[in-house]
């Protein structure tokens, strides 16, 4: 006797789109590298750490290498002799991948408007997402976060999400 759909596929079946079933995976599994330098990475400890808890929104596995990361977390002022390092980091990372400046020096340079500190590093990378603060409390970092799971969650795997950019390393 032949069996129905029904009974093949047990009691019910869920149908949903590639872009969703995709999106909601990477949006609870952001691997995070941190590329810290001052004080603003200290904050971002916080955040990790047990009180804050970053694991809730499914980012506590802390990559080591950019190869493995996806979610680049720049944390603190980047000098002009750093610039080449980020942007190598960030080329590495496969794609999609999402960056976000914390604190106000990767954001616009901070108080340092001198010769050798860059004025926030989307002169260098393109920035999905900023954190302000002088550095910025750990709710905002979380914030970040979850801004950036409202982006992945919106993205679809069909267009190309590589970002075209020319910064300060192409003088």
């Amino acid at each position: 006797m032949a069996l129905g759909i029904e009974a093949r596929l047990g009691e019910g079946y869920l149908t949903t789109k590639l872009d969703t079933i995709l999106n909601w995976g990477r949006e609870y599994s952001l691997w995070p590298y941190v590329f810290g330098t001052a004080c603003c990475a200290i904050e971002f400890m916080s955040t990790a750490a047990s009180q804050y808890d970053i694991a809730r929104f499914g980012a506590e596995v802390l990559r080591y290498s950019p190869r493995q990361a996806d979610l680049l977390m720049v944390c603190g002022t980047v000098s002009y002799k750093q610039a080449p390092i980020l942007r190598r980091i960030y080329d590495q990372m496969s794609e999609p991948k999402w960056v976000v400046a914390v604190g106000a020096c990767a954001s616009t340079g901070g108080m340092y408007d001198n010769y050798c500190t860059v004025q926030g590093i989307d002169n260098i990378i393109p920035v999905d997402v900023y954190v302000g603060g002088c550095p910025p409390r750990p709710e905002a970092i979380l914030d970040a976060l979850m801004k950036i799971q409202d982006q992945v969650r919106g993205e679809s795997v069909l267009n190309d999400r590589q970002k075209d950019f020319k910064g300060i390393l192409d003088r």
